[in-house]
């Protein structure tokens, strides 16, 4: 009988030692375009050739803290077409597809891999989805972008932050 209350005292311990720590929450709060952009600078010339595309594309994240608990998340993804053999541009258009995140019982590390990983993760089909859509408006064929890795593009941008500062230091010692 000791034994019991030993062991339901012990549980009851360990939940009020729960109720201290903060609770985990994350939540997408709402998914919105922030801004747009599309520009075909050649046409209507730019449709009397061949359609040879060369894409370039650039990706950007970014976030920032709005409120308590709660984050901006901004993915931008700039695609620029080019005439493969004329080098002429065909279009350009650029997207700034954002998310408000609210989370709670994360921080460091965690916090910083949440933003720049995994909520980038979640808004990229968004952004992928009005680039094609624009691009088709815009009287061209659908730009099908690939999935992207957000997980890699967040631990090669850690890798070179590391090397930076083993660069400084290196620098600050000498």
């Amino acid at each position: 009988m000791a034994e019991e209350n030993n062991q339901n005292a012990g549980a009851n311990g360990q939940a009020a030692g729960e109720q201290d720590k903060p609770q985990l929450q994350f939540a997408l709060q709402r998914i919105y375009v922030k801004d747009l952009s599309f520009e075909a600078p050649n046409s209507p010339s730019v449709f009397q050739q061949p359609f040879k595309p060369k894409v370039g594309l650039d990706l950007n994240t970014t976030s920032r803290q709005v409120g308590e608990g709660l984050y901006e998340v901004v993915v931008k993804v700039t695609a620029q077409v080019t005439h493969s053999e004329e080098g002429t541009t065909s279009f350009l258009a650029e997207i700034e597809q954002a998310g408000l995140f609210r989370i709670s019982g994360i921080e460091g590390q965690q916090l910083d891999h949440t933003l720049g990983a995994f909520c980038p993760n979640m808004l990229f089909p968004y952004a992928r989805e009005c680039i094609d859509n624009l691009v088709n408006r815009g009287g061209f064929p659908p730009l099908m972008l690939a999935p992207v890795n957000f997980e890699a593009i967040y631990a090669q941008k850690k890798k070179r932050e590391a090397e930076q500062a083993q660069q400084s230091s290196e620098q600050a010692t000498q």
